[in-house]
């Protein structure tokens, strides 16, 4: 089966949820179907379209503007590309780097963390990129959109999904 677009009730993507907990949460009245896929679940006594994009009928507020710092987001972010070298990768191939080492004081922030492939990583070490003679392709930056997405469905957003995520990945990265 597929995964489950949840959208906030002011149709703003929130995350990607199971069907099982879509159809969950039809039932009990918290959420309307607002796409469905061509499948079928099937029951003893139901069968149903299977939803693809659902909304949640109450609005929920949102804390952060942007998403949380994590591998994934990080990898999304970069679209899954050496910020160095600019070859592609997969999720097992890439690692994270501290653009300023955490050896020399680097945080682990949005704006000092990037994609990086593992020969790049080994070649600039606990080095800066200009001690590594090294250079970004683009200056690291914390998004406003919701880069997960993109990385937990490997890069294929279903049709239905589209219209929804538009405004949510559309401005995604900023060129510096």
């Amino acid at each position: 089966m597929e995964s489950v677009l949840l959208l906030n009730a002011s149709y703003e993507p929130l995350k990607i949820i199971s069907w099982q907990r879509a159809v969950t949460m039809c039932f009990l009245g918290k959420v309307e179907v607002v796409e469905e896929y061509d499948s079928e679940i099937r029951s003893v006594s139901l069968i149903i379209k299977a939803p693809a994009v659902v909304r949640l009928l109450k609005f929920i507020r949102m804390g952060r503007k942007s998403p949380p710092l994590c591998r994934t987001n990080v990898l999304a972010r970069d679209d899954l590309e050496c910020q160095y070298c600019g070859v592609s990768l997969t999720g097992r191939e890439a690692t994270l780097d501290h653009v300023v080492p955490r050896s020399q004081g680097g945080k682990t922030t949005w704006e000092n963390v990037v994609c990086c492939c593992v020969s790049c990583n080994r070649r600039k070490g606990g080095r800066t990129p200009k001690e590594a003679h090294m250079l970004l392709r683009s200056k690291p930056s914390k998004p406003d959109w919701l880069p997960v997405l993109q990385v937990r469905l490997n890069g294929q957003i279903p049709n239905s999904w589209n219209s929804f995520l538009a405004t949510a990945i559309g401005g995604r990265r900023g060129s510096s």
